[in-house]
């Protein structure tokens, strides 16, 4: 009876249809009907659907999706052991918000200097955002994933009641203006910059703090 049934057009374009629109389909089971309807000379329709499978829907043989980084929504008594551990590790804490012009025009060029520096063991980058905690599930995570910021230990802050309690605590120098960048060895504070830093100048801070 099966036989009978993939003998027919029509009965063949019905499974396939019904297995791609279903979002846990296995790409096996499509693949068997391809050849089905190559062996019955349905070549211009099956190269169609194998466009359409693997590129215009994003299935493909291997299941995996891109993946967007974890981020905990912290307070600052959550955040602060997250910097100041005694390990011998340089770190750099970039504070940011997904509406901070210059905080976006710098990120590319923090990630490109972790990049090359990330596989130090005495290195490590983390970026704590500013943002209202009711945008993480929509304008944070979908700017994590655009910009791809990889890498690096990824914090929302969600303390602004206690604003003027954690910037002195982070530099006392802080007037609370973003981006701005603290860089840190063993608890004891080597750095800070209340302003945007280019590539170039991020990265020679980190050479002359000797990471």
């Amino acid at each position: 009876m099966f036989s009978r049934l993939l003998n027919s057009e029509l009965a063949i374009n019905n499974l396939v249809y019904l297995i791609v629109m279903n979002k846990n389909h296995n790409n096996l089971s499509v693949l068997y009907l391809l050849f089905i309807r190559m062996k019955y000379k349905k070549i211009l329709p099956a190269l169609g659907l194998l466009v359409y499978l693997f590129a215009g829907t994003g299935c493909s043989f291997s299941s995996k999706t891109d993946k967007i980084e974890e981020i905990s929504i912290v307070n600052f008594e959550q955040l602060e052991p997250e910097f100041t551990k005694t390990d011998n590790v340089l770190y750099v804490v970039n504070f940011w918000a997904t509406w901070c012009a210059p905080c976006v025009k710098e990120l590319p060029d923090f990630m490109a200097v972790n990049s090359e520096f990330s596989n130090s063991d005495h290195f490590r980058m983390i970026l704590v955002s500013l943002d209202d905690s009711d945008k993480l599930d929509g304008p944070v995570k979908k700017f994590i994933q655009e910009k791809n910021l990889k890498g690096v230990d990824l914090y929302l802050l969600d303390d602004i009641k206690r604003m003027n309690e954690w910037i002195p605590a982070v530099d006392s120098s802080w007037s609370g203006s973003i981006p701005a960048t603290l860089f840190i060895r063993n608890g004891k504070s080597l750095k800070f910059v209340p302003n945007a830093i280019e590539k170039d100048e991020l990265r020679k801070i980190i050479l002359e703090l000797k990471i």
